[in-house]
């Protein structure tokens, strides 16, 4: 039986993670079964978890060039020249690698580059 994010009227069990054991309940029949849960292998290679992520910019009709430049600069820490040259090549050949390296540091600057471009837009709306 499955209890998943699009539950129907018949679904009747309910899955709770408890000292490490999972229990689950079947209103029907009345019982519990409670299981230890199982270790999961890894299944890629370890050397395809460093692989580096990039964070690639790419152009719009919407930011003006000197935004571009600025969010580059707060975002990055780039200097104004270095930021101004990923700005030519977002605008010249319609994207840029800003930065590569591991996941949790490229999502975090992907969302700042997102607030960013949300805050953009905002102020264009007012």
């Amino acid at each position: 039986m499955s209890c998943g994010l699009s539950q129907d009227s018949g679904c009747v069990a309910q899955i709770k993670e408890i000292k490490r054991l999972t229990r689950v309940w079947n209103e029907k029949t009345g019982t519990i079964t409670t299981a230890e849960p199982g270790i999961e292998k890894e299944t890629r290679p370890e050397e395809g978890l460093d692989i580096p992520w990039q964070v690639v910019v790419h152009n719009d009709p919407v930011n003006l060039m000197s935004y571009v430049t600025m969010v580059f600069q707060r975002v990055f820490g780039y200097p104004r020249e270095k930021a101004e040259k990923h700005m030519l090549e977002v605008h010249q050949k319609g994207r840029s690698i800003l930065w590569s390296g591991m996941r949790e540091p490229a999502e975090l600057y992907v969302q700042q580059l997102h607030g960013y471009l949300l805050l953009a837009t905002l102020e264009k709306a007012y």
